[in-house]
């Protein structure tokens, strides 16, 4: 056998399994557990090890008070937050356009729903 080929055969599985290894040792103390241990069997048993680190990890929790984009417990802004960079800077309209913010009367008929449909339940 050509030593190419041989280096092609042996090195790329190799490689996937050193990649697997190494994902598992890396991410295993994010979740609280032994990183050598899922090494070695993300590495010693192919394949099917490092499906079973990657199932067998538990999900990490997700702490509002830790991330920048969550508007406090107001759910109306916590989608819409603006970084801290922008704050402060005009807004854009279609296509890259300054935004014309309106008046009131403007905002409420915002879609321009033809008569006869209640969408809020007002009339």
């Amino acid at each position: 056998m050509q030593p190419l080929v041989a280096a092609v055969l042996v090195g790329i599985p190799l490689a996937w399994l050193v990649g697997f290894a190494a994902y598992a040792y890396l991410d295993a103390p994010k979740h609280g557990m032994d990183p050598q241990k899922w090494a070695l069997i993300a590495f010693f048993v192919p394949l099917f090890g490092f499906f079973a680190y990657v199932f067998e990890r538990g999900e990490r929790d997700y702490d509002p008070s830790e991330d920048p984009y969550a508007a406090g417990n107001d759910a109306r802004t916590a989608g819409l937050a603006v970084h801290e960079r922008r704050r402060g800077e005009k807004r854009l309209g279609p296509a890259g356009t300054e935004a014309d913010d309106g008046d009131e009367a403007d905002r409420e008929d915002e879609w321009n729903d033809p008569d006869g449909v209640d969408i809020d339940g007002e009339r």
